[in-house]
Parts: C-alpha cells; structure tokens; sequence
C-alpha cells in the first residue's frame, strides 16, 4: 500500500491513470456496459460505486480545461428517464477536488459506445445505477 493513495485504486487503475496524456479519456463503466465489446484495455473495478472511485481518483487526475466540457455521461434512451441522484454523486466526489466542475454533457447510447472505442481504457465497476457510466477527459498536469 502507499500513503495518500486508497486502497479502492488498483495498481491496473494507476498505472491507466499515470499513462495517461492530455486529451486521452477513461470510461468508469457501470456493471452492465458491454466494455469488451469496446476497448481492449478493459480493468476491472468489481464491487466498487463509480462515486467511490472518483473520489479517489479526483486528486490524482486534473480534468481537461481546454474542451467544452471534460465529464461526458450516457443520455436516457427514448422512454426512460434518468435518476439525478446519480449525477449529483459523481460531482458531488469530483468537486471536493475540482469545485468548479461543471455538469457532464450527454450522448445517446450509440455514441457513447463510440466514444468508448477510442477511450484509453475501460474501468468496469460494481455500479448499478441506469444510465451511469462517465467518461472522464485527462487534462495537463499543472507544474
């Protein structure tokens, strides 16, 4: 174990978040998206809530500040709706790190899984919320 760093992080995961370069994103995958049928750097995070992780990752990871927006979630298809506790969580865990964090965009399920293709890796988790995979966009380190 290292000091500073949880122990929900796996050494697969910092070792993803560490190669990491600017622009390059990662998936934090809900327990139902189809992950291997999309990327080939697919790390397993069983058991864990997508608002667990990012509360560990947040500190570690600096969001991209030159997009529109560096946090893409999945929309509801036609039909559904989408619960807003699940947003809510995730930024309330990113924003004890980045206050400034602005609500994610959305794509259509299709795109997502597009997306998804040229993501930097995949984190499959335990989470089981509808509709609450999150794409997160690397940004420069600062000095």
């Amino acid at each position: 174990m290292l000091i500073g760093i949880s122990p929900v992080l796996s050494p697969e995961l910092l070792n993803a978040l560490y190669r990491m370069g600017h622009g390059d994103e990662i998936v934090l995958a809900d327990a139902h998206f189809p992950g291997e049928s999309f990327n080939r750097n697919v790390l397993r995070a069983d058991g864990l809530k997508i608002a667990s992780l990012l509360g560990c990752i947040a500190p570690l990871l600096i969001l991209d500040q030159y997009v529109d927006n560096p946090l893409v979630m999945m929309a509801a298809v036609e039909g559904d709706a989408l619960d807003p506790s699940v947003e809510e969580g995730y930024l309330d865990a990113i924003r004890k790190t980045w206050p400034d964090t602005g609500t994610p965009d959305r794509l259509d399920r299709f795109n997502f899984y597009e997306r998804a293709k040229s993501a930097f890796a995949v984190v499959m988790t335990g989470e089981t919320a509808k509709y609450g995979n999150l794409i997160l966009k690397k940004g420069v380190t600062p000095c």
